[in-house]
């Protein structure tokens, strides 16, 4: 393939992820892939921070460079550990010149057989989720050319992760609403059950609903499932205090 369709290959299925569904460990996989194929690097590999902030590795394009990322994430050193911390890159020509800065990681890099780094940027803004990591064979520094479309590359796949993000932390929402949406109508449907047998106001049988699950160490909304479906003893529900009219407490956490 030549690198012309190489690199529409890589951008097409970046503009992809933006519209259609698609894995994300798949896609920062060929993301690696494609950049070893259009820049002149040896390996490439992904750095993203998980919900702690913490930077784990997803993807590389060689073991060898997986075995390197985890290298300088476990001892805290590295040009890619400083990119995502200060959101710039950080471009090594030659890390035996850079044995003073990051002596573990250099010693680490050499043995690998990787001469130069190139750290850069996985950011929208001022967020910054991750890195894209460049490790060349020889010492130099990486093109102009290189540099832009491999920050091009960062930047699209940043934006496709980050929409991602997004798109499932709606569903989760929405998921949560419908849940609890969910949830309150079959505990008005318990408090009409429990109404209606113990001749008391909607507010007192929430009360007796409310401190049934307190004392039973049940969830509201599950006591109030089996109250509506018969699984519950309702009399034991409103056995829980006498019945004492209109002056019942009014629960608080409606």
């Amino acid at each position: 393939m030549g690198q012309e369709q190489e690199l529409s290959e890589a951008f097409v299925t970046l503009a992809d992820s933006l519209v259609a569904d698609y894995d994300v460990a798949d896609l920062l996989h060929r993301l690696a892939h494609h950049c070893v194929n259009l820049l002149d690097v040896a390996a490439a590999g992904l750095l993203l921070a998980d919900a702690h902030g913490t930077l784990q590795v997803v993807a590389t394009s060689s073991e060898t460079s997986r075995l390197l990322e985890l290298f300088q994430l476990q001892h805290d050193q590295g040009p890619c550990l400083d990119c995502f911390r200060s959101g710039t890159a950080v471009t090594v020509p030659d890390v035996a010149l850079a044995a003073d800065r990051w002596p573990i990681f250099v010693a680490g890099t050499q043995a690998a057989g990787y001469r130069s780094v190139h750290a850069l940027p996985m950011r929208l803004r001022d967020d910054v989720i991750g890195t894209l990591n460049l490790f060349g064979a020889g010492p130099g520094p990486l093109a102009d050319a290189d540099a832009r479309v491999g920050q091009a590359l960062a930047d699209v796949a940043t934006i496709a992760i980050l929409q991602e993000r997004a798109i499932r932390h709606h569903e989760i929402l929405a998921e949560q609403l419908q849940h609890a949406l969910t949830s309150r109508i079959v505990i008005e449907q318990a408090k009409g059950v429990l109404a209606e047998r113990g001749g008391l106001h909607m507010d007192q049988a929430f009360n007796r609903l409310r401190r049934h699950a307190r004392n039973t160490n049940t969830r509201l909304t599950d006591l109030a499932r089996g109250v509506v479906d018969g699984t519950v003893d309702s009399t034991a529900v409103l056995a829980l205090q006498p019945r004492r009219g209109p002056s019942d407490p009014v629960p608080q956490d409606l």
